[in-house]
């Protein structure tokens, strides 16, 4: 039988997240025969010569199990103290299942520096890189028991590169060139109404760059319990994926054969088919880094960046925020508050007040842009 999806056929690097709600039960204990089944399909991709990286949430929930908690942690530390157990714990039962499949297993832990420093972020591409020249499968998580940006996420927020494993397997996905992210939930896919509370959902079979903002409003936010993205993050995360040039899939990781199926172009779950990807540097620009401040627009200056392509001089903005300094990632708001876009700051953020006040500071020539075009992703 023909593919029905033939471009994923010929996909020769995947980025594969799992989530808690598919590694574990609800009380936490692991889901071993579904753990296993996703290892061995990636054992199987990675022997036929496909790059394989594999994004894995679950260390909260296994640390958990082992530390004899009856509900789930609610305290910061106290999630940073099932992390710290429950990590080893994951790399063991991937390490013993990898093994016994012939594949060799890496863990890789990151922070948000890791993404939002260039040098850090180009040193960590080299290794993972370094890691699939090797034939090993790198396993990815955050550094829960360091970190606390996916433990406690305030919503609204402007620093956090990635709150969850789902925007990390998506930044992961367009850093390393991948042609497929696949992450596994515990439904189906995406559908057009919540499937839990709603008999009649339908399941969305693709999404396309023209309807995923669409969909994206209409899923809900995370599950309760252990699991913290929700299908609004993975939609997210697939979003983000599809504007890398990078095709995406949300399936069902309860079933032992999805990533198998969608490498192999069949319609399972729901497909975000890629788009024309924006070179490394602007995908850094949009995604990868941390704003450190924003500057808001007037209508004319908004007008010029969409319009015609131009840079962002200072005579146009309004209103500075944040504490940033030149080199730093800003965001570029509408005078409706509205995103415009993301850029990269020629100066610091008091030079930028004074700049965007008519007084020119020392340095400056009547032609400097405080954001060039070339350092520019609009939305």
């Amino acid at each position: 039988m023909d593919p029905v999806r033939p471009a994923l056929c010929s996909c020769r690097r995947v980025v594969v997240k799992v989530g808690t709600r598919v590694l574990a039960h609800d009380d936490g204990r692991p889901a071993l025969s579904r753990l296993f089944a996703i290892v061995e399909q990636l054992g199987a991709l990675a022997a036929s010569g496909t790059d394989v990286l594999l994004v894995s949430s679950g260390a909260v929930g296994l640390g958990r199990e082992a530390l004899g908690l009856t509900s789930a942690p609610v305290q910061l530390e106290e999630r940073q103290a099932c992390a710290a157990v429950g990590q080893s714990r994951l790399m063991q039962l991937y390490s013993e299942g990898f093994g016994r499949v012939g594949a060799v297993a890496a863990q890789v832990l990151l922070t948000e520096g890791d993404f939002d420093d260039r040098v850090r972020y180009l040193n960590l591409r080299s290794t993972l890189n370094a890691l699939l020249r090797h034939g090993a499968i790198p396993v990815i998580n955050e550094n829960d028991a360091v970190s606390t940006e996916e433990l406690a996420f305030v919503e609204g927020a402007t620093r956090p590169v990635f709150g969850d494993n789902d925007r990390l397997s998506a930044l992961v996905a367009t850093k390393l060139d991948a042609d497929l992210l696949v992450l596994l939930t515990d439904v189906d896919g995406v559908y057009d109404r919540d499937p839990r509370h709603d008999d009649g959902a339908r399941l969305l079979a693709t999404v396309t760059p023209a309807t995923v903002d669409s969909v994206a409003a209409g899923t809900g936010g995370a599950a309760e319990g252990l699991s913290r993205g929700g299908m609004r993050s993975k939609v997210e995360a697939a979003k983000i994926a599809q504007a890398s040039g990078c095709h995406a899939v949300i399936a069902s990781g309860l079933a032992g054969d999805s990533i198998a199926r969608a490498i192999a172009g069949s319609e399972v779950g729901t497909w975000f088919p890629a788009t024309d990807a924006p070179n490394a540097r602007r995908r850094w620009i949009a995604w990868a880094a941390a704003a450190r401040g924003a500057l808001h627009l007037d209508p004319g200056a908004v007008a010029a960046l969409r319009d015609r392509g131009a840079s962002l001089l200072a005579v146009g903005v309004t209103r500075v925020e944040g504490d940033f300094g030149p080199g730093d990632i800003v965001t570029l708001h509408a005078p409706d508050g509205s995103s415009v876009g993301r850029g990269i700051a020629h100066c610091d953020a008091p030079t930028a007040r004074s700049w965007a006040a008519g007084q020119m500071p020392d340095g400056v020539r009547n032609h400097d842009a405080l954001v060039h075009r070339d350092n520019l992703v609009l939305e």
